[in-house]
């Protein structure tokens, strides 16, 4: 009974620690800087070291665009992103983790009108991991949304919120494609400058 109170207790300072992680996204912000994105994402690789040589995994980063941010987001939004690449990936595979980015160029709709994307960048996240079925895109960017359980997978079913949640503080868009079994991209697209 001890060890189910002990963990139950865990299991809710974690929630708390989540919650507020998730509201500092805007009273704790800092102000936008430019910011080299590459350097951002090998320092929170750095940091993801030891999980990455656990998983025999490895990550891949192109080039990526300078932008104007809040650094600590910018760095956290990655950090999550990256490590649920590594938590959810395959069994029998070590998981393989690609970063690369464009700037957008303006498009033309049906109607012959220009879509302005310009001073927009796209960031995509790819892994080789379990997937998900792409019903659920949505429920992942919830708060406390999980699509496993917490003995298959650790978590408090937050970061893609805390994610979701700095992408539209930056003026950007996060959103996520996959099958279940055949990996995952998310997809950032951010405001080069504000």
């Amino acid at each position: 009974y001890l060890d189910r109170m002990i963990n139950a207790a865990e299991r809710m300072q974690n929630l708390i620690n989540g919650l507020l992680s998730y509201s500092r996204i805007t009273t704790r912000a800092k102000p936008f800087e430019p910011l080299d994105v590459n350097e951002i994402v090998r320092s929170v690789i750095s940091d993801l070291e030891a999980q990455i040589s656990r998983s025999n995994g490895s990550v891949e980063l192109n080039e990526l665009p300078s932008i104007s941010a809040d650094p600590l987001q910018m760095r956290q939004l990655f950090q999550n992103l990256i490590s649920n690449a590594l938590k959810f990936h395959k069994e029998d595979q070590p998981p393989r983790i690609r970063i690369s980015g464009t700037i957008l160029e303006n498009k033309h709709d049906n109607f012959n009108k220009i879509t302005s994307m310009a001073n927009n960048c796209q960031i995509l996240v790819e892994d080789n991991g379990i997937g998900f079925d792409e019903k659920y895109t949505e429920q992942i960017f919830g708060v406390f949304q999980r699509l496993h359980t917490r003995s298959e997978y650790e978590g408090a079913g937050i970061g893609l919120a805390i994610c979701k949640k700095i992408t539209e503080r930056h003026g950007g868009t996060l959103k996520a494609k996959s099958q279940l079994g055949q990996g995952s991209t998310f997809i950032l697209t951010l405001p080069i400058e504000h």
